[in-house]
Formats: structure tokens, sequence, C-alpha cells
């Protein structure tokens, strides 16, 4: 035991579990020291419990801030980190492994051949080269298309275990009330709810293989939801890579988003109606320089509103997706696009009424300007965000996150939501070519 290589796992609750649950729980030449956060509020601090760590960590292991690798690489004489978190730019990735071997480590990026699963059944992977890029209404879209085909579809999402992880082990969620029995956050609402929407059973938690295991009995394909712009946890035998031409470029210059784009069989470039011609010009170009034998397909993103007459000549305040906003560096999203399509006479900046967790969100990520992140890890965020909300002078809420966040807080303020649908503007259709290829599976 004492030959044990000693080992941290960079993380942000989600790829680094899994990562450490197939290639380090039981493998005697490791011992993973700790795990690092960042990204995700509320998750260092805690440990990741001895139930789930398996029989070499009898104690668990404990979850520190990022921010302390270098004293913990000296302190334990670690060999070897390994990164295992999503959605960051190339030169943000080699920042770290820089200060990592300063620090006297080797820096580890894992492979797909280690940490991809195989499944007895066909799988469909649906990924994307960013965060926020359209990856959700792809998925559902792709759900559609299978159970027009006569197919039992079940949804297998990225990890968001927030809560209490023992409990989140499994997760499996066939209606709204399984949601709120559940405790989910509503950065897990937000991806669960709309495939519940179309009867469709979704996955998620934290043991993967458990996951794939009851997944596999009550399916005929499995739909693969990606979370950020990471790699699948499963072998797909259709990849999907959906790109975005608000962020030209980043196709090729984030990690693991590059990844996905390479490995993509069917790559989609999405709303490509609220695109200019130029910079979807140019991510088609990197598409054919990068992986030339991928199909691409044209796509849009449709909006539509309940009430327009409650955004037209109104002051809103305009909620979007959190994590778009954040990590995702989007300075805009759905919501906006409503606002400014149905006539919005101002969008009221809720930066001077915002409190607690919310407003340092909106310090810490300036380009956010006047929207609001609907963030929400745990019920004392989601009541900052509530207050926030009430304490906001405007006639009309625009809520452009993918969920109906009325569910969830109540908003003293009339309201109107935005949703937004995949459409293609090519051929052939997605439709066209997923028959195709799973034709010759």
């Amino acid at each position: 035991m004492a030959l044990r290589k000693k080992i941290i796992i960079m993380g942000a609750a989600g790829r680094d579990f899994h990562n450490f649950n197939v290639c380090f729980r039981d493998n005697p030449e490791y011992e993973v020291i700790a795990f690092t956060a960042t990204q995700i509020p509320n998750i260092a601090g805690r440990q990741y419990p001895p139930l789930l760590a398996g029989k070499l960590y009898s104690r668990g292991i404990p979850i520190e801030f990022e921010q302390k690798i270098t004293s913990l690489i000296k302190f334990h004489k670690i060999d070897e980190v390994v990164f295992s978190y999503s959605d960051v730019s190339h030169e943000y990735v080699m920042h770290k492994a820089s200060a990592i071997n300063a620090a006297g480590a080797k820096f580890t990026l894992l492979g797909t051949k280690q940490t991809m699963l195989k499944s007895k059944k066909p799988v469909i992977a649906v990924c994307a080269v960013r965060t926020g890029s359209g990856k959700s209404p792809t998925a559902r879209k792709v759900c559609e298309i299978i159970k027009e085909l006569g197919k039992k579809v079940v949804v297998i999402r990225h990890p968001m275990p927030y809560g209490d992880l023992v409990n989140q082990r499994l997760q499996r969620f066939a209606n709204y009330n399984d949601l709120k029995t559940q405790n989910c956050t509503i950065e897990e609402i937000e991806e669960y709810e709309p495939h519940i929407e179309q009867n469709t059973i979704v996955y998620a938690g934290i043991d993967y293989e458990a996951i794939l295991a009851e997944a596999e009995k009550e399916a005929d394909v499995i739909i693969w939801d990606g979370g950020n712009n990471d790699t699948p946890f499963y072998i797909p035998d259709i990849h999907i890579t959906i790109v975005d031409p608000h962020r030209p470029g980043h196709e090729i210059t984030y990690y693991p988003g590059e990844t996905n784009l390479l490995m993509a069989d069917i790559v989609i470039i999405s709303k490509e109606n609220t695109a200019t011609p130029e910079n979807i010009k140019l991510v088609k170009e990197h598409i054919k320089q990068y992986n030339p034998n991928a199909d691409i397909i044209d796509a849009s993103l449709t909006i539509t509103v309940e009430k327009p007459e409650l955004i037209k000549g109104k002051r809103v305040l305009v909620i979007e997706d959190g994590p778009t906003l954040t990590h995702g560096e989007m300075a805009f999203g759905a919501g906006t696009v409503a606002a400014k399509m149905f006539g919005a006479s101002e969008i009221v900046d809720p930066r001077p009424y915002a409190v607690g967790t919310i407003a340092e969100t909106l310090k810490k990520y300036t380009h956010i300007g006047n929207l609001l992140p609907a963030m929400g890890y745990g019920h004392d965020q989601i009541e900052e965000l509530k207050k926030t909300i009430h304490r906001v002078p405007c006639d009309t809420v625009i809520i452009g996150t993918p969920i109906d966040l009325r569910k969830i807080i109540d908003i003293d303020k009339p309201t109107d939501r935005v949703r937004y649908n995949f459409h293609e503007l090519s051929i052939p259709t997605l439709e066209e070519l997923l028959r195709k290829r799973l034709n010759s599976i």
C-alpha cells in the first residue's frame, strides 16, 4: 500500500466522480488523496462518502477548494493530478498544467477509452462544444425521432450531484413529483423537466455503471444528454455535437469541446436564425477542417413566448440560464432575444437589487451585464434569487430558462416564459441521418 501513487482529482462534482469510479475506486495502484472543487458552490469542504468510495477508502475522500491544490501537492507529496472538469479554454487548462508541474506533480488528462463504458443497447450521445450551444432542445428532438421509430427511449443525463451524494448514487425521474422528492436544484430541474414533459424517463446520479445497468432494463435506445461541453460517459454508436455560431472559434479552443467536435458523426450548427453569415461560415470551415467526415446540419432555435403583449413597450427583467451566462461566457440568451424580438422598451439592470451569492455572481461575471442568471445551487441560493427578483422594479419578468421558474419561485410580477425548439434548415435532416445510422448498427 505504501507504493501506491498519490493523486488528486480536480473537478466540479460530476466528471471527477465518474473518473474516480471507473479508473481509481478499486485500483490498488493509486491512492486518491483528495478531490478539489471549482465552478459549483458548496461542494468544497465536503466528502466523497465511504459508501461510494469503495473498500480502499473506508474514511471517504475529502473534497478541497481548488485554490489549495499547490499546498496539497507539496504537503502530501502528490505524484499525479488528474484534471476532470469541462468547459474551459485550452489556455486555462495549460495554466493549470503549468501550476501543477511547478508544484512537482504530473498533470494528466484521461482519455475517452479509459472513461467511456460500453452499453448493451444503442447509445446516441448529444454533446456540445460549449455550454449553452443548444444541446438540450437537440436532445429532446432526438428523443422525438427515436420514439417515432417505435423505440423506447431513456435519457441518461450528465451528473449534477449537488446534494446528498449517497442518496444521489442512482436517480430515476419519471414525473415532476420525482424532482421535488429528490430535492433537485434549479440547475438539475432545468435539464430533467423538459424531458419529463415529453414523457421521457431520465436517469442521473453518480455511479454511471449502475445507472447504465438500470436504464438498459427499460430502453431500446439510450440517449446520452451531455453536460457543459463534456465528452460522453458511454461509448456512442452515434455521436452528435452541437456548435454555436454566436461563439465562432470556441469549437477549436475549448476543452473538451474540441474533442467532441473531432469525435462527432453529426455536427449541428445551432442558432443560425440569430447568427451572422460570417460567423456561420467560419464555424462551418472549422468543422470541415477538423472533422471532414462528419455530416453537417444547419439548424435554428425558434423562440416563442406565451403573451407578447406583456413584453411590447414594457420594462422587463430578463432571467437567463445560469451556467450558460457564467462559465458558458454568453452575454445573452433566449430571454434577451425574446425581449428584443417582441419590443421591450428596456431591460432593467438587476445588479443594484441583487443580494447574497446572486450579487457575488454578477460581480464575478461582469460580461453578464443587465441580465439575471437563474442560479439555484441549493435552497439558500434559490431564496436569494427570489428576493432579487422581487426587488427589481420592472413591468414583466421574462423567464428565459429551460424550465418554468414559476414552479419553483413565487414571482410577484407578471411573467412571460420563453420556449425554444430545434428546427433543421438543411437536408438531409436529423431524422434521415439517424435512421440511416441506426440501421447500420
